[in-house]
C-alpha cells in the first residue's frame, strides 16, 4: 500500500510539472510528421495482465510495419528529429505516467515487455512478472536496451528478490544519470531481443 502511494503522489506530481513538456512535444510531433502524437502499444504487466503503455510517437506514422519492424537501432531511418530528442532525453516515456495512475505500472520496477516476449519466458523469467512493470528500473539503470536480453532479465529477478527502499532511491539517484548521459537507448551489436 505504501509502495502505491508513493507512486501516485511521484507520477500525479511529476504529469503536473511536466505538462508543458508534453504539449510542446506533440505540438513538435505534429508539425513533422502526420499521425497521432500519443502511441500505444500492447505490453505485458503483472500477473500477465496486458495493458497499453503510452509514448510519444517519436518514429514515423505505422513505423512497426516499416523495416525491422519493432526492433530499433541507432540511426533508424524511422525515427525523426523530433523523435531522437524525445528519446534522448526520455521524454517520450512520460505518458507512461497516466499508466502508473490507472495502477498498470510503478515508478519503478522492470520495464513492460511486449506479449511476444513473455511468450518466450522460461518458468524462471515469467517471475519477472511478480510486480508491476516500472518507468525505470534496476536493468535501466544498468545499460538498459544495450544489454543482452536474458543479462536484463536476470537483473530484473535480482531486483525483485532484493526490492527495498533503498535499492528503489538507489535506482532513482542513478536513472538521473542515465538521463543525463542517454547512454544504453539503442540495442547496439549484442542488446535487445531477437524477433526473428
Amino acid at each position: 500500500m505504501t509502495r502505491r502511494v508513493f507512486d501516485i503522489v511521484v507520477a500525479a506530481a511529476a504529469l503536473i510539472a511536466s505538462a508543458p513538456i508534453v504539449v510542446l512535444a506533440v505540438l513538435a510531433i505534429r508539425l513533422e510528421s502526420k499521425g497521432h502524437a500519443l502511441y500505444r502499444q500492447r505490453r505485458v504487466g503483472r500477473d500477465g495482465q496486458e495493458f497499453d503503455v503510452l509514448k510519444l510517437r517519436t518514429m514515423v506514422h505505422g513505423a512497426e510495419h516499416i523495416g525491422a519492424g519493432m526492433a530499433v537501432s541507432a540511426g533508424d531511418a524511422r525515427i525523426t528529429r523530433v523523435g531522437a530528442f524525445l528519446r534522448r532525453t526520455s521524454i517520450d516515456e512520460l505518458p507512461n505516467l497516466v499508466n502508473v495512475l490507472r495502477g498498470e505500472m510503478s515508478i519503478i520496477g522492470p520495464r513492460p515487455t511486449i506479449p511476444v516476449q513473455v511468450a518466450r519466458y522460461t518458468e524462471r523469467q515469467r517471475g519477472r512478472l511478480a510486480v508491476r512493470p516500472g518507468i525505470t528500473g534496476w536493468a535501466q539503470v544498468r545499460g538498459r536496451a544495450s544489454l543482452p536480453w536474458s543479462e536484463r532479465i536476470e537483473l530484473d529477478l535480482w531486483y525483485i528478490e532484493h526490492r527495498s527502499w533503498r535499492l528503489d532511491l538507489e535506482i532513482l539517484r542513478r536513472t538521473v544519470a542515465v538521463l543525463l548521459g542517454g547512454a544504453g537507448l539503442y540495442k547496439g551489436d549484442k542488446g535487445g531481443f531477437d524477433l526473428g
